[in-house]
């Protein structure tokens, strides 16, 4: 049971008088679009599986509707958040029983992986986001490569943007980013959100999705070649694999590739799944004979 009081922040009226006490409003260079359905809320911290003493880093609490959740639950939080005045307001929530850290910066130019070896000598940690739209992408090239300290990651994205996660092969949103969040986890759909849940609504819907983190299956030293090799690919989707890769590798290898693959020798990149995608780096990585 909770022996704090709670706050509500997540109610319009309560967030409101909160904005206004802080002098404090929703930044559109940040993306700031604050959850106002405690259901959702409860939704994500269930998705996240959070169970007390877990090490969760938050980033963008804002006001820290989640944040007061996570800590509810018993989670050692660590809160990242840029906006100054939404880092100060969170030390309300520093009380008797609850371990919270803030630290008042930009993730990108965080040492995330120094906090993570910090944080992560004794159990994994989860990261659990409302991430800023605007910069999805850089925040997950960051945190996917983590395996070693992060288990899982539990975020609210794009709609859009979520389908591109959770794509299959051969579909049209499946993309060069597709193969690349499937090369270092796996990647489950949990569930939409209105703009209504917002304050202010956005104009798209949002997702949340879980990604599993794993270690890569190939070594660290082919990572930059390879998802070369899928971005070259996928610049041209919609021509055969032979014409989109030959930018970089013989048509002749290509095909000779394919066909030891047993892969259709017309194949597209949309077409080939994260394994073939590998097995096909590694024949192509291989010395060519004189």
């Amino acid at each position: 049971m909770n022996r704090h009081r709670a706050s509500n922040i997540y109610r319009p009226s309560e967030l409101h008088a909160f904005l206004k006490e802080h002098g404090a409003a929703a930044r559109k260079s940040l993306s700031q679009n604050f959850l106002i359905d405690y259901n959702i809320i409860k939704k994500i911290v269930q998705a996240a599986q959070i169970a007390p003493n877990d090490i969760v880093i938050e980033i963008g609490p804002g006001p820290g509707a989640l944040t007061e959740v996570l800590l509810d639950h018993g989670a050692h939080v660590i809160a990242i958040e840029l906006d100054r005045k939404f880092a100060h307001a969170l030390s309300r929530l520093q009380t008797e029983g609850r371990h919270l850290e803030i630290i008042e910066a930009d993730v990108l130019k965080l040492d995330i992986e120094a906090l993570c070896a910090r944080h992560a000598k004794d159990k994994s940690i989860k990261v659990v986001a409302n991430l800023p739209y605007h910069i999805t992408t850089p925040i997950l090239a960051r945190l996917l490569p983590l395996h070693e300290s992060i288990t899982s990651l539990t975020l609210m994205v794009q709609k859009e943007f979520s389908e591109r996660m959770v794509a299959s092969v051969g579909t049209s949103s499946y993309s060069s980013f597709t193969v690349f969040l499937q090369f270092y986890c796996d990647v489950k759909p949990c569930f939409t959100i209105s703009p209504t849940c917002f304050y202010p609504p956005p104009k798209v819907h949002s997702a949340v999705v879980q990604c599993t983190l794993h270690p890569p299956v190939l070594p660290e030293h082919n990572h930059e070649s390879f998802f070369k090799m899928t971005r070259t690919a996928f610049q041209h989707r919609r021509k055969m694999l032979k014409s989109s890769l030959k930018e970089l590798y013989s048509v002749q290898q290509i095909e000779e590739g394919l066909k030891i693959l047993h892969v259709n020798p017309k194949v597209r990149p949309e077409e080939l799944s994260l394994n073939q995608f590998v097995d096909l780096f590694r024949f192509l990585s291989l010395p060519v004979s004189s």
